[in-house]
């Protein structure tokens, strides 16, 4: 499946719905939705993307899930029954994360922590540090375990999946995700 940049930008500013199952143990959350992820509907779906690869290569996922392509009810089911979810910071599209202004994300951080506190997962794990340091307003905070909790979850910064964080690969990201998901029980090795 491919996508017109003109055909792309007709996704602006829309939104992908969450992926939440019961038994939530894994919280995921990207930044904000891409135009590609909009217009499939599927979080983390450009092709360029390397969440899934690095989810199977940690073993957290058990089988392939191509996003390019749709996200299927069945690769729903799957990452339902692994204890997994996936949100956003910001609900809205758009092509580039740092379309978001400041406020943008401060607001979405309020909102994520809302949804944590109802959700209720073990283990939140945020991609991308730069916007998690705008959001939360910690602007020294690295990578990895976060001190205390976050609506009651424990929380990591991840690695961005994102074709445009050059410096991280499938290897390296499957290590930084694994890590919150021995935490959360949904990698147990």
């Amino acid at each position: 499946m491919g996508f017109t940049r003109t055909e792309l930008e007709t996704f602006r500013d829309a939104t992908v719905p969450d992926v939440v199952g019961p038994g939530l143990r894994l919280l995921f959350v990207g930044i904000n939705p891409g135009l590609w992820t909009a217009a499939t509907q599927t979080h983390f779906a450009h092709p360029g993307n390397r969440f899934y690869p690095a989810l199977l290569r940690a073993g957290i996922i058990t089988r392939p899930i191509d996003p390019g392509a749709g996200m299927t009810d069945d690769d729903r089911a799957h990452l339902h029954s692994r204890g997994i979810g996936l949100t956003n910071i910001v609900a809205r599209a758009t092509a580039r994360a740092d379309e978001l202004s400041r406020e943008e994300l401060r607001a979405g951080g309020r909102a994520l922590l809302e949804f944590v506190q109802e959700h209720r997962p073990a283990v939140v794990a945020i991609a991308g540090i730069t916007a998690y340091r705008t959001a939360f307003g910690v602007p020294k905070a690295v990578s990895g375990e976060q001190p205390g909790t976050f609506g009651g979850s424990r929380l990591w910064v991840v690695p961005n999946p994102s074709g445009l964080n050059a410096h991280a690969t499938v290897a390296t990201l499957a290590e930084a995700y694994a890590e919150p998901a021995r935490a959360a029980g949904v990698l147990n090795d």
